[in-house]
């Protein structure tokens, strides 16, 4: 269904209701700062890093991010070959349904909501929790962790609403100072030669510093962490010459993200000792606070104003990626009631080409999803933030699967492209990829939601019941729309 014909479907009680979103809004650059902040470099560091260092190969952590940016790298070219013929705010749902017809891709699109949905509210979690100390500790006020989380959800609300730009301007400057402190830290670090063992090269990246320990939990942490890269598709329609901007934007993401990951973590276990390492992060997490393995060897290198200056980074940081899920979230939201599987208000635009209504409803999404915690008096760390993190990454994982053999069975059908590298070779090679860290997030689940194997396996059926969802909304809505073949 074109534009043109989502606007006569749309009602007239909105004199600024379009089926488009704004075009030509945003440049490569744009588009990797939302990139970035999806993936919350800070947070990802601080939180990541120290588990994978503990719990999984110790010292070679940062082989794991390598090995992660590899899998999500051949993944790519198959997503990139056809994002050049598909071009949709759906990004995943909608290749999946081009690939491999209408239900699947509808099945698909219930797990990317539920997923974004997810993740963002697992953020809120920490955000509140981080908020509520530092309010408390620079200004006296003492206000429980989701009154921060709900005031959040306006300011957010009203930044998606005020357009696109306006949302990668603010993301811009969270972005650039979260990720300059670390990577100025790694680069001197680099420079210096490393900390007390040196730079430990072999230490953290040959074949057997990769394969000790439990290599697949700092290998599931490692994939967690490139949440988000996938935007780069779905703000496709609001970029100038997509056919350019989306393969630049997603190459350039993967590159940027896996290098920054695997650098500022082998500098992190350089500082501290190889051989150290492994210690310093079990001490951290220990002791309740694991940024601690993170901040404490960047303000011995750039000093003490760092142990003020990164606890905000890091709120920050989980601000930015709460205002890019939530636009990810609502273009998802948009494109679906577009093409007939939700109702077709959600595709009601502002003046500002922005999907208002979708972002209202993603709110409230977000909403229903947090307060429930805060009603129940649950910790906002070890239960929103762990078990919403954890089946988020689930979900994604199965859709970058399914979006990896959709890219086959499309190019075999329509012959739009027959290069085999980028159409079959590559795409089945990360599809193996993934389906490896699949298995292994499924064996450690438990592990990554920091709970118990019960609540591990009734969040582990939430991801194909969500799946079953969208099989029986695709059945429902048949006739209504001519999405995914």
């Amino acid at each position: 269904m074109d534009s043109q014909t989502v606007d006569r479907t749309l009602t007239a009680q909105d004199a600024h209701t379009s089926g488009t979103l704004k075009p030509n809004a945003l440049g490569v650059l744009g588009i990797l700062f939302f990139v970035l902040s999806a993936q919350a470099p800070l947070t990802g560091i601080a939180g990541a890093v120290p588990i994978a260092v503990a719990l999984g190969n110790g010292a070679g952590a940062p082989a794991a991010y390598a090995a992660a940016g590899a899998v999500i790298l051949l993944f790519s070219v198959g997503f990139v070959a056809m994002s050049r013929h598909v071009v949709d705010a759906g990004a995943f749902y909608t290749y999946i349904g081009r690939g491999l017809g209408r239900t699947t891709g509808s099945g698909s699109a219930g797990v990317a909501l539920f997923s974004y949905c997810a993740i963002q509210a697992a953020m809120y979690g920490l955000y509140g929790a981080l908020v509520s100390g530092l309010v408390s500790h620079y200004a006296g006020l003492d206000a429980p962790w989701w009154v921060w989380a709900l005031v959040t959800m306006a300011v957010v609300q009203a930044l998606g609403a005020a357009g696109i730009e306006m949302g990668a301007k603010v993301l811009a400057v969270f972005v650039l100072a979260e990720f300059s402190i670390l990577l100025v830290f790694a680069l001197v670090t680099l420079l210096k030669g490393g900390g007390p063992e040196g730079l430990g090269f072999a230490e953290s990246f040959s074949p057997g510093a990769a394969l000790q320990g439990a290599p697949g939990v700092a290998v599931m942490f490692a994939v967690a962490s490139m949440f988000g890269f996938e935007a780069t598709a779905i703000y496709g329609e609001e970029a100038r010459e997509p056919s350019r901007t989306v393969p630049r934007a997603t190459y350039l993401s993967v590159v940027v993200v896996t290098g920054f990951f695997a650098l500022t973590s082998w500098m992190l276990i350089s500082s501290h000792g190889a051989s150290a390492a492994t210690g310093a992060a079990g001490s951290a997490l220990e002791g309740g606070d694991g940024a601690a393995f993170v901040f404490a060897p960047v303000a011995d290198l750039l000093g003490g104003w760092v142990d003020e200056v990164l606890p905000v980074l890091l709120a920050t940081s989980l601000f930015a990626g709460i205002l890019a899920f939530h636009n990810s979230a609502n273009r998802y939201l948009f494109s679906l009631g577009r093409e007939g599987l939700l109702p077709r208000r959600l595709c009601v635009l502002n003046k500002r080409h922005a999907p208002w209504a979708a972002g209202v409803v993603q709110t409230a999404v977000a909403c229903a999803l947090v307060v429930p915690f805060a009603l129940a008096g649950k910790d906002p760390v070890l239960t929103l933030f762990s078990w919403f993190s954890g089946v988020a990454v689930l979900g994604m994982m199965l859709l970058l699967l399914l979006t990896s053999v959709s890219v086959i069975a499309f190019f075999r059908r329509e012959r739009l492209d027959t290069r085999p590298w980028n159409t079959v070779i590559a795409p089945a090679l990360g599809a193996a990829g993934i389906a490896g860290a699949l298995w292994l997030i499924l064996a450690n689940f438990t592990t990554l939601i920091g709970g118990d194997r019960a609540t591990a396996t009734w969040l582990e059926l939430a991801v194909p019941a969500v799946l079953a969802l969208g099989f029986v909304a695709a059945r429902v809505t048949r006739g209504r729309t001519t999405a995914g073949g």
